[in-house]
Formats: structure tokens, sequence, C-alpha cells
């Protein structure tokens, strides 16, 4: 295992819609945030459309004494849509932003935009200076849409040069492809931390087909082990919850920096798999 004291821990959610939606999410904050993690991330939809409710969750972790980290992407938003919001979250205490590229609303394909992650953390740094701890994304398994390997590898370099301090992993259940990934970081002159996303498993057929979208590759013996169990969900998140603690067991030996949990807005499997790490009292 890794220095348990130099161990970054951190959590996603993503904004409540509704009213028992926000009881829940409080309910699942109170409990993951007993482990005492660095941050909390909360996620902002295709072109800005969860601004509010990121913000408004934002603000609610803020003021229990939690710290978060909102995701921000321009998407069809001018600099003068993003510029107060940015302000907004510094003048509510927020010191770390997590800056994506995003998805462009539909119809604003031919819109003349500030797009890209390497732009924005960019624009961050010219308007806040230093202020914000600006995380960015990270691809093992290569984003869908690059060019090639080494394209994707050069253009997450560019968001280090734009001046990022770190970068998260979309998640993935092929641990070579992560270190590999971090191999070729390191050629590339890549220096920074990279944090491996981890998605525990709580519905398969939800995961397959989301994983199939976005290009997060689940091998095929995972696969077919997961889909022996039919609809029994219990065993799928039994055999997911163990997986995943081998899966962060072996990142952290292998000189993982963190682990960042996807936590779906519920407790359980992330926090059975810090248990399951011993991690849940290491932390300072």
């Amino acid at each position: 295992m890794t220095d348990q004291q130099e161990l970054r821990l951190s959590f996603e959610f993503f904004p409540p819609k509704t009213e028992a939606g926000k009881s829940k999410l409080h309910a699942v904050q109170t409990e993951l945030a007993k482990i005492n993690p660095d941050f909390f991330s909360v996620t902002y939809g295709a072109g800005g459309s969860t601004r509010d409710n990121t913000k408004d969750t934002v603000k609610s972790l803020m003021a229990s004494g939690l710290s978060a980290a909102p995701h921000l992407s321009f998407g069809g938003d001018s600099e003068e849509t993003i510029l107060p919001l940015l302000q907004e979250y510094k003048d509510a205490g927020v010191n770390r932003i997590v800056a994506l590229r995003g998805d462009m609303p539909s119809g604003m394909g031919g819109a003349s935009q500030l797009v890209y992650a390497n732009e924005l953390v960019a624009f961050i740094r010219k308007h806040f200076g230093e202020h914000f701890h600006l995380e960015v994304a990270a691809y093992p398994e290569i984003h869908p849409e690059a060019k090639s390997y080494d394209d994707d590898v050069n253009y997450l370099k560019g968001k280090f040069d734009a001046g990022a301090n770190s970068a998260i992993t979309q998640y993935f259940y092929n641990v070579d492809a992560y270190f590999y990934f971090l191999e070729q970081c390191d050629k590339a002159g890549i220096t920074h931390p990279i944090y491996p996303g981890i998605m525990p498993i709580l519905n398969y057929k939800n995961l397959a087909r989301f994983s199939d979208a976005c290009g997060a590759d689940i091998p095929r013996w995972i696969r077919k082990k997961l889909e022996s169990y039919g609809d029994d969900t219990q065993s799928v998140q039994a055999f997911g919850t163990d997986l995943m603690t081998d899966m962060c067991d072996t990142l952290l030996e292998g000189g993982a920096p963190g682990l960042h949990f996807y936590t779906m807005n519920v407790t359980d499997p992330t926090k059975t798999i810090i248990d399951n790490l011993g991690l849940e009292d290491s932390k300072p």
C-alpha cells in the first residue's frame, strides 16, 4: 500500500434535481464525509444544463464544512457567463475546479465558443491566477474522439502546460491500461499526478451501455461474469465490490497517488471498498 499520509481520496456526486434527491444526497455526503476525503466534486451537465443545481450542491457541501470542487466547462457558454460564476465560487470559498471540455448542447454546432479544456484552464489562470487548484480529465484507454494514442497524451500535456495541477481519469477496469498510460505520459514529459477514477458496479446493464458510449472497456471476462448473474443485483454488486477492492489495492500498490470514486450518489459500495482497503481511518 502507498503511504497513507500522501493518499488523496475524493468522491464525485451529480447534482440532484428533486427535494427527495437532495435529502438522499445529504445522507450520503454525511456518511462519506466520515472518511475525511480531500474533496467532493460535483458534475456539470452539457452546455451548463445543471449550472444552478451544480452551484447549489457545491454551496451546500461548503456550508456543511466540506471541500467541494465544481465541474465546469464552456460548452455553449460565453466568457461573460463563466467569469461571474467563477467569481461566485471564489467568493464562496471554493478553491478547486474540475475543468472540462464538456459537451456542446444540441443546435450549437457552429457556435464560436471556447470549448476545449486547455482553453478553459488558461482562461481561469488569466483571471484568477493560482487561486484555484485545477483538475482536468485524462483517458487511460484514450478519448473516443482522439486521432491517436500519442495525440491524446499530447492533448493532456497541453492542459498541464496551460496551468492544470492534476488529472482525474475516466473510469477503467484494466489496471494495465492505467499504468501503461502513466508510462507514456512520463515519456511525454508529464510530471503532474494523475488520479485513477473508480466506478463501483451497481447495475451491469446500465454500466455496459454507458461504457460502450464513452469508450471505457469492460474486459470480456468481467462482462461474462456479470452477465452470468442476470437480474441478481445483489450478486452483481458483491462481485463488483470485490473486483474493485482488488483493483484499487493493485493501483495503490503500484504507486497511484490516490483514488477518485464516481459514487452515483449512493454510499455503498464506495464505502465498503474503502473499508475493505483499510482506508477509512487513514486520512489525517
